[in-house]
């Protein structure tokens, strides 16, 4: 399981005992509300743009005050609801005749809302971001959302603007190990926060039968035949090609395998993995539907989800979300898979880029018992439900900003 902070200073605040109830960080009446400005690239779809909104959410009902500063995108409606700011700024532009202008105009943000705090959650915009912390003497926080490839200095380089912060998070312990060896970030600077999703949303209890039937109708799934499961986007190294290798290895096993995800700028890889599904005679079993607005009834539909993953996932949102919807698993043993869930009791871990031992897990999920699958199920949601909560997530990143301030709130 993660560990949940990395550190050593005596006054850190252990974020075990943190529950989900922001008013804990509520300033007094007398006192000044704190503001925490969030800098990323966009708000369009992904981990780092919710991450970002369910953060400044968290600000709001806490009573502090919250602004995001991103090039904008359809996700800044969401922060207008929660009652964020948000200001337009092209902060991840990579023409460095925008560099310059985009700083000014960060510090002067920053400066207009009287920000105590700036946290970066992409490379480009963290430059950015240092350089405006150091200006307005204000401490800076980092995510580390991914593995950034290093293949060259200059590239390891620019990643190390990551390892700047005051406070560095990690999103899981293997990002933390990476951000150790990579980096020489100290532990007293490190906090692992494992992502947390919306466990309202993912309820299997709330997925309606009508809403079911609607996606299995436009999926044009089979009555009564298993369904497994690859949500992710349609990209080389989710393993889409190694899944099909492993079913082919089913037999005589009724199946109907689902690869969901969007493919955007992979046009080409989707044209391929289709020919590759047709070669191994597949085409009538193993279907691209696409990308999903009903991600919760999409696991409920599911039999077995697979995360086949060819390098290490950061940290496995599809395996959390599924475990949430009581689904069992079958992922890669390596990265933030392997700290996600647990081997044997919410689902199986397969040696990585293996179609034998890929096809060995989703058969063991296949051939469980209605009284294991029950069981298996109920395990697998209370794992999520117990670590990776999204308001848990939120209030440990609130903890980490406390570490920064003067004069924290007096949490409760």
């Amino acid at each position: 399981m993660p560990s949940l902070a990395i550190g050593t200073e005596q006054d850190m605040i252990d974020p075990n005992s943190v529950n989900a109830d922001f008013e804990m960080f509520r300033p007094e009446p007398q006192d000044r509300a704190p503001t925490v400005m969030q800098v990323l690239p966009a708000l369009h779809s992904g981990g780092v743009e919710r991450g970002t909104v369910d953060v400044a959410r968290a600000l709001v009902l806490a009573g502090w005050n919250a602004v995001v500063v991103s090039a904008g995108g359809p996700m800044s409606y969401e922060l207008a609801q929660v009652g964020a700011t948000h200001v337009t700024l092209p902060v991840g532009a990579k023409n460095p005749l925008r560099w310059w202008q985009n700083y000014r105009h960060l510090v002067d943000i920053a400066r207009f809302h009287d920000v105590d705090i700036i946290h970066a959650r992409s490379r480009m915009p963290a430059w950015i971001a240092w350089r405006a912390s150091r200006e307005r003497q204000v401490p800076l926080v980092t995510t580390f959302h991914g593995r950034y490839g290093d293949s060259n200095p200059l590239k390891k380089m620019h990643n190390s603007v990551m390892s700047r912060g005051d406070r560095v998070i990690a999103i899981s312990n293997y990002i933390a190990g990476e951000v150790v060896r990579r980096y020489a970030v100290g532990e007293n600077q490190l906090r692992v926060i494992p992502r947390g999703i919306d466990l309202e949303m993912f309820d299997p209890d709330r997925v309606s039968a009508d809403r079911m039937i609607r996606l299995a109708s436009a999926w044009n799934l089979p009555d009564g035949v298993p369904v497994i499961m690859l949500p992710g986007r349609i990209t080389r190294w989710k393993g889409h090609e190694l899944l099909v290798d492993a079913l082919t290895r089913l037999g005589d096993q009724p199946f109907c395998c689902v690869i969901v995800g969007p493919y955007r700028s992979k046009t080409r890889y989707k044209q391929h993995l289709e020919d590759y599904i047709a070669e191994r005679g597949l085409l009538s079993k193993v279907h691209l539907v696409g990308a999903s607005n009903d991600m919760p009834a999409a696991y409920k539909l599911a039999d077995v989800v697979v995360s086949a993953s060819l390098d290490p996932e950061p940290f496995g949102r599809v395996i959390v979300e599924a475990q949430a919807m009581g689904r069992p698993v079958v992922a890669s043993n390596h990265g933030g898979a392997a700290e996600s869930m647990i081997h044997e009791s919410t689902g199986w871990l397969v040696e990585p880029d293996d179609a034998d031992s890929l096809v060995s897990g989703i058969r063991r999920a296949l051939a469980m018992s209605a009284q294991e699958r029950i069981r298996l199920s109920v395990t697998a949601m209370t794992h999520a439900r117990r670590h990776f909560s999204r308001d848990v997530m939120c209030a440990r990143t609130l903890v980490v900003y406390c570490e920064l301030l003067p004069n924290p709130p007096k949490l409760i």
